[in-house]
């Protein structure tokens, strides 16, 4: 007889994978913009972020979270946050690869489109710390509305080297950013802020509260607070460059459904000293590139999760057999995974299109800024809101495994709501959507766009015109922003795995996502689909 306490029928753990050269999606999703397939960077992420090492760091990260010090043994206020040894790890590492801000100042080629694959890669490994790589990313596209805070702040933010010491900017070897915009009371809506700025010289003094302030333990902040002249936008420091601490607050830490790893905290201002960034009463548009570009990877972030989550389900079902064979056999099955395979790929194709409009955009093409301008919205609404579907979907692949924290899954899951969220949750997004339509030239570049395949699929040409008619009332078409925003991204998911995906995987997507060949559940792909193709070419 079988030993009763032996263990077997169980999936290996899923270690010393390259998530980079295993991922031919993500090649293919590259390929059209820049040749990266030799990347050492990227190999080098791809590697550490497959090991033993970095996923050893995982759980200690989230089951060790952030802890809040207000005050030392001696009552002095310090307004520290502690953080566990593992989070410190994987930190280092991702400023260490330059995701954090180094392609701003980097000379390569690309070096958005190869940051946003590196950014991609490396959240694959643990979500939560990428609010500061990420809010760090974004702020020196905003700093650069003053020359002289963006020659002060941008190399600091640039640099490639980990350093957590609380001393002014100027005596670190690295700083990293955060942002404060919300208020208690009126959350998206920012002009609703009360906090106040009133002018000292050639500073400024801020009173007033953040209700989210992210990545509390960083050195610098963007911050929304009502000047003189309205809503502007400053720079906050934590330290002053005379070494001493800056008045800042922190009243609690968010106790929070996932991204239990990182920080976020309620701060309050008390004659906090800010530098104007910008000119008085323009601070929404003094902030908004901060906006594009976290949004940028909260769609790469998703991107990630819906990677990682699909990686996991095919690893445990290729492992795992009942019922008399190997579930990933099972036709049943089969057609689970090959559907979580497609959505992954059309996350990740979108994700990468819209970086690769980042660097376009910023040599000078209008065009690609005008696409931009439209794509990013659409992105943020519907690969962000397709995550927690998605994920959910493939913990139940690992069936009760998956519901066990070792597994890893549930940390995927909490975390999977959380980009839908961050920087402008659905409905903002969709009325984003309708703003940019405003615009000709927006339009015009998601035409292009979905237009350059025009003829290859009669079923997304039948889509776009969809788009088109429902377009013709787009003064009272709020009520129906979502479903729009949700087609147009679907169309344009849709032309970029017809020109850069192969052909069994653009078919599916379009048949079920276009053409109604779908129950609305993933598994409900047509019976016809090849799924052992799709999947095998998942998993590299």
């Amino acid at each position: 007889m079988a030993d009763p306490f032996a263990v077997t029928n169980q999936a290996p753990p899923l270690r010393g994978v390259n998530f980079f050269t295993r991922d031919p999606a993500l090649g293919d999703a590259l390929r059209p913009y820049a040749d990266l397939a030799d990347d050492p960077g990227l190999h080098r992420i791809g590697e550490l972020a497959g090991s033993e090492e970095a996923l050893s760091h995982v759980l200690p990260a989230n089951q060790n979270p952030p802890v809040l010090r207000t005050h030392d043994r001696y009552g002095n206020r310090i307004d520290e946050v502690e953080f566990h040894p593992s989070w410190h790890w994987l930190m280092e590492q991702a400023v260490g690869f330059g995701l954090q801000a180094a392609p701003w100042t980097s000379e390569r080629p690309s070096p958005h489109l190869t940051r946003a694959a590196g950014f991609f890669l490396w959240s694959q490994v643990e979500p939560g710390h990428g609010c500061p790589i990420s809010m760090t990313y974004a702020a020196v596209p905003a700093l650069k509305a003053d020359a002289q805070l963006a020659k002060e702040w941008v190399p600091q933010l640039a640099a490639t080297q980990y350093d957590v010491r609380r001393l002014p900017a100027a005596a670190k070897n690295g700083v990293l950013a955060g942002m404060g915009m919300t208020e208690k009371q009126g959350g998206s809506d920012v002009r609703a802020n009360l906090t106040t700025a009133t002018p000292a010289g050639d500073v400024y003094q801020l009173n007033g509260h953040k209700w989210f302030c992210s990545a509390p333990q960083v050195d610098v902040f963007l911050v929304l607070a009502q000047a003189p002249d309205g809503l502007s936008c400053f720079v906050v420091p934590r330290v002053l460059a005379d070494g001493n601490r800056n008045p800042f607050a922190l009243q609690r830490l968010k106790d929070k459904l996932g991204n239990r790893s990182n920080a976020s905290s309620e701060v309050e201002f008390h004659g906090t000293i800010g530098y104007r960034l910008g000119e008085e009463g323009t601070g929404v548009r003094t902030i908004i590139e901060m906006v594009a570009a976290t949004r940028l990877d909260c769609v790469l972030g998703s991107a990630a999760l819906q990677r990682r989550a699909l990686v996991e389900a095919i690893w445990h079902t290729q492992h795992r057999a009942a019922f008399g064979g190997l579930l990933a056999d099972k036709p049943a099955m089969q057609n689970v995974l090959a559907d979580l395979a497609i959505e992954s790929e059309a996350a990740t194709a979108l994700g990468m299109r819209l970086a690769a409009a980042v660097d376009a955009s910023l040599a000078g093409d209008e065009r690609q800024a005008a696409f931009r301008r439209i794509a990013l919205p659409l992105a943020k609404f519907w690969v962000c809101k397709r995550t927690p579907f998605m994920v959910a979907e493939a913990l139940e692949c690992l069936g009760g495994n998956g519901y066990v924290e070792e597994s890893g899954l549930p940390l995927l899951y909490r975390e999977s709501p959380l980009n839908s969220i961050w920087e402008g949750s659905g409905n903002v997004n969709a009325l984003d959507v309708l703003r940019a339509l405003r615009r000709p030239e927006s339009l015009e570049a998601w035409l292009l766009e979905v237009g350059s395949v025009q003829g290859a699929d009669a079923r997304l040409d039948a889509a776009v015109n969809d788009v088109l008619q429902a377009l013709a009332d787009i003064e009272n078409a709020e009520a129906g922003a979502r479903r729009l925003a949700a087609r147009m991204a679907l169309c344009l998911q849709a032309s970029l795995l017809i020109r850069n995906s192969t052909p069994e995987v653009a078919d599916a997507f379009v048949a079920s996502r276009l053409a109604g060949d779908w129950g609305g559940v993933f598994g409900t792909l047509p019976r016809t689909t090849p799924f052992e193709q799709i999947v095998s070419r998942a998993i590299g």
